[in-house]
């Protein structure tokens, strides 16, 4: 290029910061246009007074699993940061049993747990070879920026694993595979992960290897020394080092996509800034709202944005004891899953309950973070250890201080398996409408929208024609988005705004 292109970005938070890396290096003018006064998105941080201390805590985005280790590597992350995956089986307990069930990363050892615990008869091994096919040729689809294809996905995978992994239904793919209701119960938890997806839909399947497709830590999930939000932090430094601009505490007040300029306030100052080319690194909506273009924010509504996830933060004076002894090395750190529901049909019926009764809540499962043992073994002593718990199913539509009896059900069963629940003194709960208005997430979807049937895999984007590019943004060709409503999804991973910077570059070559 002889002339450098100018990018404005719209958005600071994983996925524009990744983008933004990504083009600077490839010789492009980046700014970044931020609403808030601080980068990351919901990869941030608050500050917690207990008594005379004081302590951080990921207040949106928790656990680091979807990145790909490749943008770990290029962006320079890797450099600045530490972190950690407990090599600890992942616990699991159901209310029918009071000890755990171990989730061993090596599948024969798990074969014969799931055996001898669930009664599990089906065939795990292929399970897992199937997943890692289906996993390698997503992640390659990752690296090259590629538009996610199901005549591709026929070419490489075969029809039959293409239509159970990809265009399949969660309940086909699950029953293909396994016997046993608590084994389909665990292994397809992750279809509502961010919503309410009926594992009857179509695409649902797809949300099984999809959300063990991060290589950082190759599927697995793990810690960030300091808290999450240090990636966002760091990224935020590495990318002003590159000469990256940040218009921060910023308010758009319109994008002219004719004379391809955008009109912003920040300190009661008027700004305006042109563009050869547009991303949005926003949730879904707000684009076409600022580009005016009723029609689009029309067709718009009629995506599923729906949430129904929550988290409750704890704060422990005393490091937590459990009560399950574990011979392995920090076990303290291990992920643990308590699930309310034993058979399939009930998980089922939970997971749809909020969406269509007036129930508030529908106990179902809860994913346990062991975020302070795991700072303690990246050597990060805090003044409180501290339990994060991701709750489903809460209705959408009232915040936590709304809905305080689901904080008291959550803690009074995590309970149950702790010696020292006295030792908590406080706590922070978050509904998926305090999701919505804190980091305006539509409806509360931590996915921006459901990984449902239409809205999955080949169809996760909002481009008019997306034979010609898949993360353009409406009509426009010069316009695009890569929020967390753009394949692949959201998590604090980047890849959206990756392989959006990827196929820009095309562009212009």
């Amino acid at each position: 290029m002889s002339k450098k292109k100018k990018i404005v970005i719209v958005g600071g938070g994983i996925n524009g910061l990744i983008a933004a890396n990504y083009l600077s290096k490839d010789g492009f003018s980046v700014s970044i246009i931020e609403k808030k006064s601080n980068t990351g998105g919901a990869c941030t941080f608050k500050t917690k007074e207990i008594g005379n201390q004081t302590i951080d805590f990921a207040l949106g985005a928790t656990v680091l699993g979807m990145m790909q280790d490749f943008i770990f590597q290029e962006t320079g992350l890797s450099n600045t940061l530490e972190t950690f995956a407990p090599k600890h089986p992942k616990l699991v307990y159901f209310q029918d049993s009071n000890s755990s069930t171990r989730i061993y990363q090596n599948y024969k050892k798990l074969d014969q747990e799931i055996k001898n615990k669930w009664g599990e008869r089906g065939d795990l091994e292929s399970f897992r070879n199937d997943e890692d096919k289906v996993i390698g040729f997503i992640r390659k689809g990752f690296k090259f920026g590629e538009t996610p294809s199901l005549e591709k996905a026929n070419t490489i995978l075969g029809e039959t694993l293409t239509n159970l992994w990809i265009n399949g239904s969660a309940k086909n793919l699950l029953d293909h595979y396994f016997t046993s209701d608590k084994t389909k119960i665990y292994m397809g938890m992750t279809r509502i992960e961010s919503g309410s997806s009926s594992m009857y839909n179509k695409g649902t399947a797809f949300t099984i290897p999809l959300m063990d497709s991060g290589s950082v830590f190759d599927g697995y999930w793990g810690y960030v020394k300091g808290g999450i939000w240090k990636i966002t932090e760091e990224l935020s430094k590495i990318n002003q080092r590159l000469g990256i601009k940040f218009y921060m505490s910023s308010n758009i007040n319109s994008v002219d996509s004719k004379r391809m300029k955008v009109s912003f306030e920040k300190e009661k100052k008027d700004y305006e800034i042109d563009y050869d080319y547009l991303i949005f690194a926003t949730d879904p909506t707000t684009p076409s709202k600022l580009l005016n273009n009723f029609k689009l924010e029309q067709e718009l509504e009629h995506k599923d944005y729906l949430g129904t996830s929550g988290k409750i933060t704890a704060f422990f004076k005393n490091p937590v004891k459990w009560k399950e002894y574990s011979p392995y090395n920090n076990s303290d750190s291990a992920f643990r899953f308590v699930f309310s529901n034993e058979t399939l049909n009930e998980f089922e019926t939970s997971s749809q309950k909020v969406v269509n009764s007036s129930d508030n809540y529908a106990p179902s499962y809860i994913q346990i973070y062991a975020e302070g043992a795991a700072q303690r073994v990246l050597n990060n002593h805090e003044p409180f250890d501290k339990l994060i718990f991701f709750i489903k199913n809460i209705k959408y539509g009232k915040t936590a201080d709304q809905l305080p009896f689901i904080k008291e059900k959550v803690m009074n069963l995590i309970f149950k398996y702790i010696k020292n629940p006295e030792d908590c003194v406080s706590t922070e709960f978050l509904c998926p409408k305090d999701l919505n208005e804190i980091f305006y997430f539509p409806k509360g979807n931590i996915d921006h929208m459901a990984l449902n049937e239409n809205q999955n895999y080949n169809q996760r984007h909002f481009s008019k024609n997306a034979d010609k590019g898949f993360y353009l943004y409406g009509e426009y060709d010069n316009i695009y988005y890569c929020g967390a409503g753009a394949y692949p999804c959201g998590s604090v991973a980047g890849t959206a705004g990756y392989m959006c910077a990827k196929q820009l570059k095309r562009t212009v070559i």
